[in-house]
């Protein structure tokens, strides 16, 4: 079929009109694009589609298979669901960043080529950046920069494995990688990186928590799973993959346990839940690729119903350190209810979403001879269960009562959280509602009676630990260092390297400058009046005194060649002066920042210049 949309320009081209529509209009508008963009998908067939020649390479920008649908599918059911739960920001450059986040992870799930996945990936990562800066504090824009510079690492190391391989095959198409050399490790590197595989992920729990309400909301979606995507459609079967998903979902899980602030906590259970999909993508078997995409998308529902949950905390209290709340599930009710939903879903808790997705994982680890893994894997279900679904809301909506004065959110935000939480359990009830969307043909049956009594004694064990150590379980006010540590010091690092070295080598160029150019100007411009005065006035006037005839001519053409030449060409020469030094100007501002990004952009071209000649 010809006429293809892609669901992903309806987002991204449709944010160009949220500034131009008033009020109810605009808010029906940012309801619509979703709409439009899943009933593209859901009305779509397989194919290839917007296809065309470029430098000798054939660009596809829609790749339609049943991988990119189930990816689609839920990536456009959470952009409509999320955008109601934020349709009462006001913010419209809020709204539009989120429309091409969206839209590009959209883009991505399309994606047929390298070069067309690279510039989506990119704008993925420059409008989440501002998801984040719209918090406007001084902590997001701290974090939305960090974001940005680690992501632009990350670009540069995927361009460079792109055009590294292309020089190897002569070939764009993105398919399967094969792994070995260093094409393939700088791809491999450039997609870990967001999928937030230790110890690349540190950007994830630094970033998300500092976000807006509903900002955190679309991050927690879009980046990883897409991640996820590709790491599917690339590398499946990598046994790296295999081990570096298993050390994420017991990374991530640590972090829980210690962290206090409620979306950070959020934010590393996300890196322990990727790891179990990406440990799905090493072992590579078709029930275990089927499972890593159903967990992906069952995540993305209840992680953002979580976000939701203590987003809405947040939006009400104002109020993100667990230590600083407590006693509020009376206020707060049904988003108490809706944060337990995804807490359950989660935890892998029967009847809810987790269970029939979570469990496909496990259960190809078993199936392929894979005793440590599934035994670690299935702990990590545990710790999922004590740090999510009893001790944050514990700690969050129950606790001592202090105080504070809450409410439920707007009517919009309890709306998104029931939608989300409606389809948790629907999913849950009735898992072929999403296994007849997987990639493979699925023949796994969730609701075994092995399976129902060995995870009903894992969340029977786990509460029951709960409840008796409760009191040594209780949050506490603490800072988690992470990996970020190392770039945050050597960031440090840098800017006093480009503060004193660069700075330094700055004010002996302005002196030398000074001493130079201004002073050689100057004499220019001296010499140029005295050879005028003295020289060319002294001849010119010489000669029309002794020629009494063509003395008036002379005089006339003196005064012409005198003001159009002569001081033409000394006005010349101080105007390029004066041209030169505001030039030079613009380049010595006294700002250590923009030395340091002078500095990071000539080493990410020198880069460039090296592997395209490479």
């Amino acid at each position: 079929m010809t006429n293809w949309i892609h669901p992903g320009a309806i987002l991204i081209l449709g944010s160009i009109l949220i500034p131009f529509l008033p009020g109810r209009i605009k808010k029906a508008y940012l309801l619509l694009l979703p709409a439009l963009a899943f009933i593209s998908v859901l009305t779509m067939h397989e194919g290839t589609y917007w296809a065309w020649h470029f430098l000798g390479q054939d660009m596809v920008v829609g790749r339609v298979d049943k991988l990119s649908i189930v990816f689609a599918y839920v990536f456009s059911v959470t952009t409509f669901i999320t955008m109601v739960y934020g349709l009462h920001v006001e913010d419209d450059g809020h709204h539009a960043a989120a429309f091409v986040y969206a839209g590009s992870a959209l883009g991505v799930a399309f994606a047929g080529d390298f070069l067309t996945l690279i510039i989506f990936w990119e704008f993925m990562a420059f409008s989440s950046m501002l998801l984040v800066l719209y918090r406007r504090t001084k902590k997001a824009y701290a974090a939305g920069m960090r974001y940005i510079l680690v992501h632009i690492s990350g670009g540069v190391c995927l361009m460079a494995g792109v055009f590294l391989q292309y020089s190897q095959t002569h070939s764009l198409a993105f398919n399967h990688v094969e792994v070995g050399g260093l094409a393939a490790g700088l791809i491999l590197i450039g997609f870990i990186l967001n999928a937030a595989v230790p110890p690349l992920g540190a950007w994830l729990p630094d970033a998300y928590p500092e976000a807006t309400v509903s900002g955190a909301v679309f991050m927690a979606a879009f980046t990883t799973k897409s991640a996820v995507y590709a790491l599917i459609r690339g590398f499946a079967g990598a046994e790296v993959l295999l081990w570096l998903g298993v050390i994420m979902a017991c990374y991530g899980i640590i972090y829980t346990i210690i962290e206090n602030d409620i979306r950070r906590l959020l934010s590393y259970h996300i890196i322990s839940q990727v790891g179990y999909m990406v440990a799905a993508i090493g072992i590579g078997t078709e029930m275990a690729i089927n499972g890593a995409a159903a967990h992906a998308f069952t995540n993305i529902l209840y992680k953002g119903l979580l976000f939701m949950g203590m987003g809405s905390v947040l939006h009400v209290t104002g109020k993100s350190k667990a230590t600083e709340l407590g006693g509020i599930y009376r206020h707060m009710p049904l988003t108490f209810i809706h944060y337990m939903i995804a807490g359950f879903s989660i935890s892998g808790v029967p009847l809810f979403a987790g269970f029939v997705t979570k469990s496909m994982i496990i259960s190809a680890a078993g199936e392929e001879h894979l005793p440590y893994v599934w035994l670690v894997l299935t702990l990590v279900s545990a710790g999922t269960f004590l740090s999510t679904t009893l001790k944050l809301p514990y700690a969050t909506f129950m606790g001592k009562d202090r105080g504070i004065e809450a409410k439920e959110p707007p009517l919009n935000m309890l709306l998104g959280m029931a939608l989300a939480a409606c389809l948790c359990i629907l999913i849950g009830v009735y898992p072929h509602f999403l296994y007849r969307l997987l990639p493979y043909a699925v023949d796994y049956k969730p609701y075994t009676h092995e399976h129902l009594v060995w995870a009903g004694q894992i969340l029977l064990f786990t509460w029951l630990g709960f409840y008796l150590y409760m009191k040594k379980l209780h949050t506490e006010q603490t800072i988690s260092i992470d990996t970020d540590w190392f770039y945050r010091k050597g960031a440090l690092v840098f800017m006093n390297f480009a503060g004193e070295v660069v700075a330094g080598v700055d004010s002996i160029v302005s002196e030398a400058y000074n001493k130079v150019f201004l002073r050689f100007g100057a004499w220019v411009s001296a010499l140029s009046f005295r050879f005028d005065k003295g020289v060319i006035d002294g001849i010119l006037d010489g000669l029309g005194r002794r020629t009494s005839v063509w003395g008036p001519v002379f005089t006339s053409r003196n005064a012409r060649f005198d003001s159009d030449v002569v001081d033409g060409a000394v006005n010349g020469v101080a105007g390029s002066v004066v041209s030169l030094a505001s030039s030079m100007r613009r380049f010595q501002t006294g700002h250590i920042h923009d030395y340091a990004f002078a500095i990071l952009a000539g080493l990410l071209v020198l880069l460039n210049v090296f592997f395209l000649l490479s």
